[in-house]
């Protein structure tokens, strides 16, 4: 979901509480805080050499300790308000994709991507997910594809001189 399509659907739920499921059946605390809101620029090179360059925005969250016992979770009117705040003071890219970056003390540190949502009578509630890493450079690397499940196998390894890594 790039970040327009991200404000789209907020605007359009305003009325509902916003919350984060940030693995199947696990949420976001009601104590979350939005505490930061980034534009992050990729300039990157992978292993075979390619070249890539896009642009993120990345939304963070965080549990109060203070507020362990809160029960009521953040509207989405409150959060758009916050990001359309940031967008005055610092405009976001509206076609890069937006990420959620959370932790807590039983899930790592991750930047989550937006793979779904649900709705109901009072949320909305964002079903976030994590991309595991991938060679980019698969042919140069080697590296195939093969059967129905997508199975990486290497086929010529990432030795010297073998143009990856």
């Amino acid at each position: 979901m790039n970040t327009s399509e991200f404000i789209s659907l907020l605007k359009q739920h305003q009325d509902k509480s916003l919350l984060f499921e940030y693995t199947p059946g696990k949420l976001v605390g009601a104590n979350y805080h939005i505490t930061e809101v980034k534009n992050i620029t990729i300039d990157a090179v992978d292993c075979g050499a390619g070249t890539d360059f896009w642009k993120e925005t990345i939304v963070q969250l965080w549990e109060s300790p203070k507020e362990k016992d809160k029960r009521d979770f953040m509207s989405v009117y409150k959060a758009l308000s916050i990001l359309n705040k940031v967008d005055r003071i610092k405009p976001m890219v509206q076609d890069a994709e937006i990420k959620i970056e959370y932790s807590n003390e039983s899930f790592h540190t991750a930047q989550l991507f937006v793979e779904d949502y649900a709705l109901d009578q009072k949320t909305l509630t964002l079903k976030l997910s994590v991309e595991k890493t991938d060679c980019k450079a698969k042919e140069t690397c080697g590296v195939e594809v093969k059967g129905e499940n997508a199975v990486l196998e290497a086929s010529a390894g990432c030795a010297p001189e073998s143009g990856c890594c």
